[in-house]
C-alpha cells in the first residue's frame, strides 16, 4: 500500500484517523469550555439527572446489593486528597515538599506508623524507632492517591507495608495534583510543562530518594514502583550510577520500558504522528485536563462505565479482576495532570521499540524516512543498572514484552509471572493481596532484611527472615 508522499509515516486511512481525532479534540475543548463557564446550580443538575438516567438503566438487583465494601468504596470516592483517604483507614500522614535541581516543587506522603503507634517518632534521631524505609512511585497520568484508594485495606500494599513494621513514603510527578508548583515557571506557562520521561529519571526520582534519606537518617531504602513508575526507575538507575547504592532491591508492578505497540487503530495512528502534530491537536501543556470536569458532571457510576470503555478500546483491558466497588473507588482517583510532553515521549518510545531518551525530531525537510533508516534516539543504558530487580507481570497486560524487557536488562533480573492479571489489576485486583503481595514482602525481606526493633519486640512481631 502505497504511503502519503509528503509525510512518508502514514498510510491514508491513517490520516482519516488523525483527522477524527482532532475532531474529537476540538469537541472536548469546547464542551471544557461551555462547562468551565456554567454556574454551580447548573452542574449539580447535570449531576442529578445522570444519576437519574443511571437508576433507570440499571437492574433492581444491582441497586439492593449493599455491604462494607460498598460504603467505604464511596467513602474513598468522595475524599478529595492522600490525607482524607487514609483517614478513613485510622492512618495518620505526614506531607513533605521536596525541591528539585531544577526548581520543581513535589509533593511526598509518608506513612511512618501503625495503628497504635500514634505520635511515636520514627527514623528521626538516635531515641526514635528505626524502620526500614519502602518508597512507592505511581504510574502515566496517576498521583500517589492510586496506590490507597482501594475499598478494602487489606489489598491496600502501603497499609500492608506499615504493619509489617516499614517506614513508607509516596512520591508525585512533577505537574500532578501535589506538585503543580515551580520556583521559575507557572503553571500557566507553557514552560513549566516542559518536560517527560527524562525530568522524572535526572531529577524527580533521585531527588525525592535524597531527600527521604536525609530526613530518616536511613543508609538506603527499598523501591516498588508501578507501570511508568518502573520505567522511571529504570531510566533513573541507569543514568545515576550512585543511586543504585542508595536503593537495596527495586519492586516492579506492571513493568513499563517499551511496548510493541496499542491495539486502538487511532491511538496507534497518533503514535506515529510527529511531535509538531501532537502538540497542535493537545497543546503544549497538560494533556486531558478536562477529565476533572467531567468527574463533577457525572454520576460517579457512569463515570466509571465510561473509564470502563475507554480502557478496553485503548488498551484492550476488560478489568474482570476488579470489582464494581474498586472500581468507584479508585477510578475517581485515577487521572492527575501530567504534560503532553511525556504522553509523546512514549508513543515515540513505542514507535521506535527503544527505551530511549526524548527525541525533538529535528529533521531536514522531506527526509523523515531517510532519517529513521540511518537515524536512531540515544537510548537509557538500562544494562548499567546493579540494584536488584524484580518484575511482576500480568499474563493479560498488553502493554507488557517481558522476553523485551529481560533482553535489556542485567542478568539476574528476577521476573514473575501473574497469569490472568492485566494492567491496573496490580494495584486493584479482589486478590492482589494473595497473589502479589507475597512477592514484594519476599523480595524486600529477601534483598533488605530488616533488623528487629524495639517496635517490633513490643508488637511481638518477629523479624524476617531473608529468603
Amino acid at each position: 500500500m502505497a504511503r502519503v508522499p509528503f509525510i512518508g509515516r502514514l498510510f491514508w486511512f491513517e490520516y482519516l484517523a488523525l483527522f477524527g481525532s482532532l475532531i474529537l479534540v476540538l469537541l472536548e475543548w469546547v464542551i471544557h469550555i461551555i462547562t468551565f463557564c456554567l454556574p454551580d446550580p447548573i452542574i449539580r443538575f447535570c449531576y442529578d439527572r445522570s444519576k437519574t438516567v443511571f437508576n433507570l438503566l440499571i437492574s433492581p438487583e444491582d441497586l439492593g446489593k449493599r455491604g462494607k465494601e460498598e460504603q467505604v468504596a464511596q467513602q474513598v470516592a468522595q475524599a478529595s486528597d492522600f490525607t482524607d483517604i487514609c483517614a478513613l483507614f485510622g492512618y495518620e500522614t505526614e506531607e513533605h515538599i521536596v525541591q528539585t535541581g531544577d526548581g520543581y516543587l513535589l509533593g511526598l506522603h509518608r506513612l511512618p506508623n501503625r495503628k497504635g503507634e500514634e505520635g511515636k517518632t520514627v527514623n528521626q534521631g538516635d531515641k526514635s524507632i528505626k524502620k526500614k524505609v519502602v518508597y512507592l512511585h505511581h504510574g502515566l497520568m496517576m498521583c500517589s492517591e492510586v496506590w490507597i484508594c482501594l475499598s478494602e485495606e487489606q489489598r491496600c500494599l502501603p497499609f500492608q507495608l506499615v504493619e509489617r513494621g516499614y517506614d513508607v513514603w509516596l512520591g508525585n510527578n512533577r505537574g500532578n495534583k501535589y506538585s503543580k508548583k515551580s520556583i521559575k515557571h507557572s503553571p500557566l506557562s507553557h514552560e513549566f510543562w516542559d518536560f517527560s520521561i527524562d525530568q522524572f529519571s535526572f531529577h524527580d526520582i533521585p531527588d525525592s530518594i535524597k531527600y527521604i534519606l536525609e530526613v530518616t537518617g536511613q543508609p538506603s531504602l527499598s523501591y516498588v514502583g508501578f507501570s511508568q513508575g518502573t520505567a522511571q526507575a529504570f531510566a533513573t538507575l541507569s543514568i545515576h550510577p550512585l543511586l543504585n547504592q542508595k536503593i537495596d532491591v527495586f519492586v516492579a508492578l506492571a513493568p513499563a520500558m517499551a511496548p510493541t505497540g496499542l491495539p486502538n487503530h487511532l491511538v496507534d495512528s497518533l503514535m506515529k504522528a510527529s511531535p509538531n502534530f501532537l502538540f497542535l491537536l493537545f497543546g503544549r501543556r497538560s494533556i486531558l485536563s478536562s477529565t476533572t470536569m467531567w468527574q463533577t458532571i457525572l454520576y460517579p457510576p457512569i463515570f466509571v462505565r465510561i473509564i470502563d470503555t475507554s480502557l478496553e478500546l485503548l488498551f484492550n483491558w476488560r478489568c474482570k479482576n476488579i470489582s464494581r466497588w474498586q472500581k468507584l473507588a479508585g477510578y475517581l482517583h485515577l487521572f492527575s495532570f501530567t504534560s503532553t510532553k511525556s504522553v509523546v515521549h512514549w508513543f515515540q518510545i513505542i514507535r521506535h521499540r527503544n527505551f530511549q531518551f526524548y527525541d525533538d525530531e529535528i529533521h531536514a525537510p522531506l527526509s523523515i524516512v531517510a532519517s529513521e533508516r540511518f537515524y536512531k534516539p540515544v537510548k537509557y543504558p538500562t544494562k548499567n543498572i546493579k540494584t536488584p530487580i524484580v518484575l511482576l507481570y500480568g499474563g493479560s497486560d498488553s502493554l507488557v514484552d517481558i522476553d523485551v524487557m529481560l533482553s535489556e536488562l542485567p542478568r539476574g533480573t528476577v521476573a514473575k509471572k501473574i497469569p490472568q492479571y492485566e494492567h491496573l489489576d496490580f494495584l486493584w485486583a479482589h486478590d492482589v493481596d494473595q497473589l502479589v503481595f507475597s512477592h514484594v514482602f519476599g523480595a524486600l525481606e529477601q534483598y533488605s532484611p530488616r533488623r528487629e526493633n524495639e517496635t517490633d519486640r513490643v508488637n511481638g512481631v518477629k523479624a524476617p527472615v531473608p529468603a
